[in-house]
């Protein structure tokens, strides 16, 4: 059960994520690479809110079976290419951010894969699941309560 609706509580503050949102959905990040690094982060962040919903978007944007249930281990996984692959690192590191921060090897392969544009919204779009993540671990969203919003009632 969710400790707080803060969309209804306060809801200039999600109007401002939502902000991000349409940013991102905008930007010259490919779509497919902005879904991965929002299921990756989730997982990483323990938000089943969050995995449950991108996981779904992904599906329904056209993603695989086999690469989303590959994500969790990536490296392992021959479905991903160079460009998904330097997302998912640095994904990982930036969700993770260690002692050191993210490593000048993993900046330097994202750098490689996306111009300057497509890496910036990159990082925009880690730091915006991030938060999201936040959000959904704090309040204990329910996994697949947006869903059962949107579903007509049975009669």
């Amino acid at each position: 059960m969710s400790r707080l609706n803060v969309m209804a509580v306060e809801p200039k503050a999600y109007e401002a994520m939502f902000g991000l949102e349409r940013y991102l959905a905008s930007s010259p990040l490919p779509k497919p690479i902005l879904e991965l690094v929002k299921l990756r982060a989730s997982q990483l962040n323990g938000c089943a809110f969050c995995v449950d919903m991108h996981a779904h978007d992904a599906k329904a944007a056209g993603e695989t079976d086999e690469r989303l249930f590959s994500v969790v281990v990536w490296r392992e996984a021959p479905w991903f290419n160079a460009q998904e692959r330097a997302a998912l690192a640095l994904t990982e590191e930036a969700t993770r951010l260690g002692e050191h921060g993210v490593s000048d090897e993993v900046w330097e392969d994202a750098a490689a894969q996306f111009d300057e544009h497509a890496l910036a919204a990159l990082v925009m779009a880690i730091a915006v699941i991030n938060a999201w993540n936040r959000f959904g671990v704090i309040l204990r969203n329910e996994p697949g309560s947006l869903r059962k919003k949107a579903a007509p009632a049975h009669q």
